[in-house]
């Protein structure tokens, strides 16, 4: 009997013994989320409001899907006098690390426009690289870092779209023909191989829809084998649904991606932006 009740005593100091460090977890648990939310309003911030991207594309949608509370893409604008600069951007991971880059890479863009009065796309992409590479590697620790990017700038009055793109490209739908314009195979980051980035100028039409996105949707596994749904798929998927309206073509790719990827869980960011002209 007195080992009973030794025995009880001990299960008893055990349990609560338990009890203690699962309140000790849940409660640092529910610190770090709230601190990883409390970032998530820091991040969102710097995001431009959706309102004055419809007040600029009156037909366009953003998609905006994050893994994780914060997110490693992001998306960009930045008027200066007749010109709207206006990309979509992917930094290196997801989560916590992937969000500190794209403020870093965040601010390089801001400062290239404002500060060194970059107007053209390419002569953006070089000048962020450049202040890129400098933040990631201050105190001489290489940081491999960095983003890849779809940027263009429009001029409304001329109806001309300039773009240039780091690793990401643009897709444009017009009479029912996607055309795909390639981006400069590097990163914006410390790269073996750095070029100066190429830039291509488009001349629009009435009707004309853009794309720009990040490989987020792309690469998502799912379906039926468990497999990345893939860059002609999700070509296919826009020319379906590309004459629907700007709101219907984000919910059809919300929808499809929820469709596609069932209960495997989002393995990146999403973030899709289409403009019709």
């Amino acid at each position: 009997e007195k080992a009973m009740l030794q025995l009880e005593s001990k299960v008893k100091e055990r349990t609560h013994a338990l009890n203690k460090q699962k309140l000790l977890i849940e409660e640092q648990n529910q610190e770090i989320k709230d601190s990883i939310t409390y970032a998530k309003r820091i991040q969102e911030a710097i995001l431009p409001p959706i309102q004055t991207i419809n007040e600029i594309f009156p037909k366009s949608f953003v998609l905006y899907q994050p893994k994780d509370i914060v997110a490693g893409d992001f998306y960009w604008m930045e008027r200066s006098k007749d010109l709207i600069n206006f990309a979509v951007a992917d930094c290196t991971g997801h989560g916590v690390p992937g969000a500190m880059v794209s403020i870093v890479c965040h601010n390089a863009l801001n400062r290239s426009v404002r500060e060194h009065k970059c107007t053209e796309p390419s002569a953006i992409l070089d000048n962020t690289r450049k202040l890129v590479i400098d933040s990631l590697s201050k105190n001489k620790m290489d940081v491999k870092d960095g983003m890849d990017i779809s940027l263009i700038s429009y001029e409304p009055k001329k109806m001309n779209i300039s773009f240039a793109g780091a690793n990401n490209g643009l897709y444009l739908i017009r009479n029912n023909e996607l055309t795909n314009y390639k981006s400069d195979r590097q990163p914006i980051g410390i790269f073996e191989d750095q070029k100066p980035f190429n830039q291509q100028n488009i001349d629009l039409k009435k009707g004309d829809v853009i794309y720009l996105f990040t490989d987020g949707f792309a690469d998502q596994f799912g379906g039926e084998k468990g497999k990345k749904l893939k860059t002609s798929n999700f070509k296919k998927l826009l020319l379906e649904i590309h004459q629907l309206s700007m709101k219907e073509q984000k919910e059809k790719l919300q929808e499809s991606f929820k469709n596609w990827r069932d209960d495997i869980e989002q393995i990146d960011d999403l973030c899709i932006v289409g403009i019709r002209f």
